[in-house]
């Protein structure tokens, strides 16, 4: 399961994945993100927040997580992954080669530090 929200008054989608991650998770982000930027130009920012990853219930979910990176990431200025998880740390620099967006961590008791960094101006 994958609790998301977006807030459309700052462009920031906050995304909680709880339990392994499942296709219709990301048909529904796709539908929210859509239908935002198709009145916007971008995302200000996406916070990945989780104290574990999860996973992914199964590899179709996986090929779907990964359609919705291709098919949005040059909409996206900012990414902040915020989580003490291992994975989550390791992430940031390899993902960076693949996306556009601009990539960052924060331990998981940074999240207000990820918000702000997310709203400063890019460089």
């Amino acid at each position: 399961m994958l609790d998301f929200d977006l807030d459309p008054n700052e462009g920031i989608l906050r995304v909680s994945p709880a339990s392994p991650m499942l296709v219709r998770d990301f048909a529904q982000l796709s539908e929210v993100v859509d239908r935002y930027l198709s009145n916007h130009e971008c995302l200000n920012g996406i916070i990945i927040n989780t104290d574990k990853f999860p996973g992914w219930e199964d590899f179709s979910a996986l090929v779907s997580h990964l359609k919705f990176v291709r098919d949005h990431h040059k909409q996206v200025r900012k990414v902040a992954a915020v989580s003490d998880d291992s994975l989550i740390k390791i992430l940031p620099p390899i993902a960076q080669h693949f996306v556009a967006a601009e990539i960052r961590q924060f331990d998981g008791n940074q999240l207000q530090a990820a918000y702000d960094w997310i709203r400063q101006p890019t460089e």
